[in-house]
């Protein structure tokens, strides 16, 4: 089995897509990329925007040569809308390139699912419905796929127990040689979920880390999370690649040294540098402008 993550936090863009390769099976998880519109104020920085387009061009080359896609949920970081949109880096040409003639495996579009995630599936499965080969709602169910097993987890909430964000469905592959489930946007906060990895027992978990970026909102969660994502790894023993929200946050670094295991963000997995730009749009705003100002990764003018 082969696992290529595309695109993440560390990647300098809103994401969690993977391309995952098993048996010729080609797949691509979560085919969404976005910038936050607002960070400390701020817009995002051209850094930012010129990540972005790298990301978009990285995940169409790999939507082409996909035959499933899977979507946890409807949030623009997870899926490519049928809009044109600039911080999602979003057009009807993209998202016809992504849907077209694939097997979709989606989050219900009406059960345990909230009201802006519910306006969104809708609009989804307008588009997507004449354009894709089939689609299967994907809550709880399994599916064999000629010697890959597709199971996807009931939904369980986007974060803590009674998220106002709605629900995700996660997604385990497994090709007899190697499991991987792809976590998206349970942000290690809820206790359904916990169960549910511990319980399949992974090879490899991808999941993202709790928004502890988002201060008092978010009181509580770096605790849950290392407890949660501890629990994981002493249980399962698997192989951790940890990145989404914990990498908006400038502490990260602290959040891994306190597990039980060293994860991998997107970035260190692909052994390349982490770019948390996001964390970091302030710093490079006064960049930008000519100002002084640190970050942990590499930056020049001439080529951000």
């Amino acid at each position: 089995m082969r696992v290529i993550p595309l695109a993440s936090e560390s990647l300098g863009v809103r994401s969690l897509a993977t391309f995952v390769e098993a048996s010729g099976l080609k797949i691509l998880i979560d085919p969404g990329v976005a910038l936050g519109p607002k960070r400390y104020g701020l817009p995002p920085a051209k850094v930012e925007l010129d990540a972005l387009q790298q990301m978009r061009r990285k995940l169409q080359g790999y939507a082409k040569r996909a035959d499933v896609v899977t979507i946890s949920h409807y949030h623009y970081d997870h899926h490519t809308p049928f809009f044109e949109g600039l911080y999602e880096s979003a057009s009807e040409e993209y998202a016809r390139e992504i849907y077209a003639g694939k097997l979709l495996f989606i989050k219900h579009p009406k059960e345990n699912i909230n009201f802006s995630q519910r306006k969104r599936s809708w609009t989804f499965l307008k588009n997507a419905e004449p354009i894709a080969e089939k689609i299967e709602f994907a809550d709880g169910r399994t599916f064999d796929l000629g010697g890959v097993t597709l199971e996807f987890s009931p939904a369980v909430p986007h974060g803590s127990e009674g998220s106002k964000l709605g629900f995700v469905v996660m997604v385990l592959i497994d090709d007899d040689a190697k499991r991987i489930i792809h976590a998206s946007d349970i942000q290690l906060l809820n206790r359904r979920a916990v169960k549910w990895i511990v319980e399949k027992n992974p090879d490899l978990l991808i999941t993202g880390g709790p928004p502890t970026y988002l201060g008092k909102r978010a009181e509580g969660s770096w605790e849950t999370g290392i407890k949660n994502l501890n629990e994981i790894i002493r249980e399962t023993n698997a192989e951790i690649i940890l990145d989404h929200h914990i990498i908006r946050d400038k502490r990260y670094p602290e959040f891994f040294r306190e597990l039980k295991k060293k994860p991998k963000t997107f970035a260190g997995y692909l052994k390349v540098e982490d770019r948390p730009l996001e964390a970091y749009r302030r710093e490079l705003h006064r960049l930008e402008r000519g100002e002084d100002a640190e970050v942990p990764f590499h930056y020049s003018p001439r080529n951000p």
